[in-house]
């Protein structure tokens, strides 16, 4: 069994990756769940719908986010209501939104649905979320706090922030299901999602670092900074804003002594020298995954 910690469109296309040189059904991803928010009276959890569309083959890679093929009309007559409408949910993925919020409300938990959901999407890939319990994910901006969705999507994430903050970290707690898989793994991997909103927070649940802290050997990392910058979303910014070299070493530096092994990218291969000085193993390949063939040497990079 291979753990995947998981963020959205990074962690989405390494499974993606991953499945087609390893048997999918040894795959775990256990997915963020910080970003998830509460809009129009539906549960949305972007993270875990972003893999299990990518695993489907049906999401919107261009866009990045929701699904390919989708329309429009519900957010337009939203919109001509006067009602909120900065967060888009095309009319195809209302329904999953609705399913998700329905099952939520008749008594099933968060993994229950997210079981049923790639069940009926027919992923092979067992995806769970970090914790039932209500994480979120804040920002302290000269705005004021803002939830992730308000800072990401509504600001496109296009303020300095000050402080994150996960709040009602000291009710939640890790899964049985997610503590069972990260100590019977063979392998826990981080994904190459941003650090400081997608990873810490996972990382924070009650539970996560403690059932890997004994693994360390059996964790490698995909760094998500290539040439100085993100592939996607801000995590080149907060890392400057709060202090860490935008590098594979600011990231290892920022994670500490969870990783073992790091995968960086050919064009920082002149950071490998520091992380071996810290003393991390150090692979480097291709971590771009624009193309198929990329990413599959990633893939076999990390299962090698």
């Amino acid at each position: 069994m291979i753990c995947v910690l998981s963020g959205g469109v990074g962690a989405a296309r390494l499974l993606r990756a991953m499945i087609d040189v390893v048997e999918p059904t040894s795959l775990v991803a256990v997915v963020n769940v910080g970003d998830d928010v509460v809009i129009h009276g539906l549960t949305v959890c972007p993270d875990i719908d972003t893999i299990i569309y990518t695993l489907a083959g049906l999401s919107d890679d261009a866009r990045g986010w929701g699904l390919g093929d989708e329309s429009w009309r519900v957010m337009e007559e939203l919109d001509a209501l006067g009602g909120e409408s900065w967060f888009r949910l095309g009319d195809r993925d209302l329904a999953t939104h609705l399913y998700r919020s329905q099952r939520l409300a008749q008594g099933l938990t968060k993994t229950d649905v997210t079981r049923e959901l790639a069940v009926r999407r027919r992923i092979p890939v067992t995806v769970l979320p970090v914790t039932d319990d209500v994480v979120s994910t804040e920002f302290d901006t000269n705005l004021g706090r803002l939830t992730f969705q308000e800072y990401f999507v509504r600001h496109r994430h296009d303020l300095a922030v000050r402080a994150i903050n996960v709040v009602g970290l000291s009710q939640a707690r890790a899964t049985s299901q997610v503590i069972s898989a990260l100590r019977e793994s063979d392998r826990i991997v981080i994904a190459p999602s941003n650090p400081l909103i997608s990873i810490d927070p996972l990382l924070r649940v009650p539970g996560v670092r403690d059932a890997i802290a004994h693994r360390r050997g059996e964790v490698v990392a995909v760094s998500p900074i290539v040439g100085g910058a993100a592939l996607k979303g801000p995590a080149d910014r907060l890392l400057h804003q709060f202090g860490h070299d935008v590098s594979p070493v600011g990231v290892a530096d920022f994670y500490g002594d969870v990783v073992d092994r790091w995968i960086i990218d050919e064009v920082d291969a002149a950071y490998g020298a520091d992380l071996r000085a810290r003393g991390f193993a150090v692979t480097v390949t291709t971590t771009v995954m624009a193309e198929p063939h990329h990413a599959r040497r990633l893939a076999e990079a990390v299962l090698a």
